[in-house]
C-alpha cells in the first residue's frame, strides 16, 4: 500500500472516467437526458447553459469551462434556456455508434461528457460520500489545471493522432481527480467520513501512516503523536472528522482491503488475514464477519457468483445491442 490514502481510495473503487460523447447547438434548444447509472460528469467547452435536475426547484447556469458532476440517479435537462421544451437524449444521439450531435446551426454551444465507473462492490465507498451534484466554476482560482485538460480532452477527441483514444481515457481520468480535488478544497462543510479526513491537515500524518502500513499494529499514542497532539486531543478530532475513532477506522480499512482480496484473488483466507495484521485465520475470520456479516469464505463465494451474474449480464447487453445493430442496418 502507499502512503496516499486518496490514491488508495481511488484504486480501491476502481474509478475509471471515460468521455462518452457531446454536441453542439444553436438556437433555442434543450435535452432531456434519463437518470444516469453511474456518475455523470460534463463540461461547457462553448458557450454557457442551464441545468434542470429532477427534484431541484431552481436551475443553475454553466459557463464556459464549467464543469458538472451528478452522482445522484435523477433525470436532468441542459437547454439553452430552462422555458424552451427538451427532446429525448435518445432521439438525440441514436444511432449505431452515434456519441456526438448537432442541434440547429451548432455555433452557440459546445458540450463534452462522460460518465465514472465504479466497481459495483466497492465503488460505494466513494459515491456515498459525495453530494448529489458538484459545480466547479470556470471562474474559481483552482481550475488553471482543469481547463488545461478540458482542452487537450477536446483536441484529442478531434484529432486523428494514432494513440488519441488511449490519451482520451487518460485525460478524463486526470480530469475526474481534479474535479474532486476542488471540490476538497472549495466545498462547505463536508459530513464526517473518509472525504472529510482527506480535507483535514492536522490528522493527514496518521492517516498516512495507517495507509502506508495498515497490517502494522498501530497505538494510538504512535498516531497522536505524529499529529503533534495528546491522545485525547488526537482521538477527539479524528472521531469528529472521520465519524469513527481512529483504530476503528483501521479495522475499517483492513476489511475493505480484504473484501478486494477476496474478490480478486485466490490467496487463501489465513494469508489474507496475515497480510493484513491478523495473527490467525480465525482471528480474522472473527473480525471479518463482525465488521461484514460475512465469514470469508462466504463473502468470497457470494462475491464469486455475483461475478458470474455480472458477466452473464454484460454478454446479454452485447448480444441485444448487436441484434438492435442488425435490424438497424438492414432497414
Amino acid at each position: 500500500m502507499s502512503d496516499d490514502p486518496f490514491s488508495d481510495i481511488l484504486r480501491l473503487t476502481n474509478a475509471e472516467s471515460l468521455v462518452t460523447g457531446g454536441f453542439t447547438a444553436g438556437g433555442a434548444w434543450a435535452i432531456r437526458f434519463p437518470k444516469p447509472s453511474n456518475i455523470k460528469f460534463f463540461a461547457v467547452v462553448k458557450g454557457s447553459c442551464w441545468l434542470c435536475i429532477e427534484g431541484e426547484a431552481e436551475p443553475i447556469h454553466f459557463g464556459t469551462g464549467d464543469v458538472g458532476l451528478l452522482m445522484a440517479k435523477r433525470a436532468f435537462v441542459l437547454a439553452s434556456d430552462p422555458a424552451v421544451a427538451p427532446i429525448e437524449a435518445m432521439s438525440v444521439f441514436s444511432g449505431a455508434g452515434r456519441s456526438t450531435a448537432v442541434l440547429g446551426d451548432g455555433n452557440d454551444f459546445a458540450h463534452i461528457g462522460g460518465h465514472v465507473l465504479l466497481d459495483q462492490a466497492s465503488g460505494r465507498l466513494l459515491a456515498d460520500v459525495l453530494p448529489p451534484w458538484i459545480h466547479i466554476r470556470a471562474t474559481s482560482r483552482q481550475t488553471a489545471t482543469l481547463r488545461w485538460l478540458l482542452d487537450q480532452l477536446v483536441n484529442e477527441r478531434g484529432s486523428d493522432l494514432p494513440g488519441a483514444q488511449l490519451v482520451s481515457a487518460q485525460l478524463s481520468q486526470l480530469f475526474f481527480i481534479h474535479v474532486l480535488r476542488i471540490h476538497l478544497k472549495t466545498s462547505g462543510p463536508i459530513s464526517a467520513g473518509w472525504l472529510r479526513t482527506l480535507g483535514d491537515p492536522r490528522i493527514a500524518p496518521a492517516l498516512r501512516l495507517m495507509h502506508g502500513d495498515p497490517s502494522r499494529s498501530w497505538h494510538l499514542d504512535e498516531l497522536a503523536r505524529a499529529c503533534a497532539m495528546s491522545r485525547t486531543t488526537f482521538a477527539s478530532h479524528f472521531r469528529t472528522s472521520a465519524g469513527n475513532a481512529p483504530l476503528t477506522y483501521l479495522a475499517k480499512w483492513r476489511m475493505r482491503l480484504a473484501e478486494r482480496a477476496l474478490r480478486e484473488e485466490k490467496t487463501p483466507v489465513a494469508v489474507v488475514g496475515r497480510s493484513l495484521g491478523y495473527t490467525s485465520e480465525s482471528a480474522f475470520s472473527n473480525a471479518f464477519k463482525r465488521m461484514t456479516g460475512h465469514s470469508p469464505k462466504a463473502y468470497r463465494s457470494a462475491a464469486q457468483a455475483a461475478s458470474s451474474d455480472a458477466v452473464e449480464s454484460a454478454i446479454d447487453d452485447a448480444r441485444q445491442e448487436n441484434m438492435a445493430i442488425g435490424i438497424q442496418a438492414r432497414q
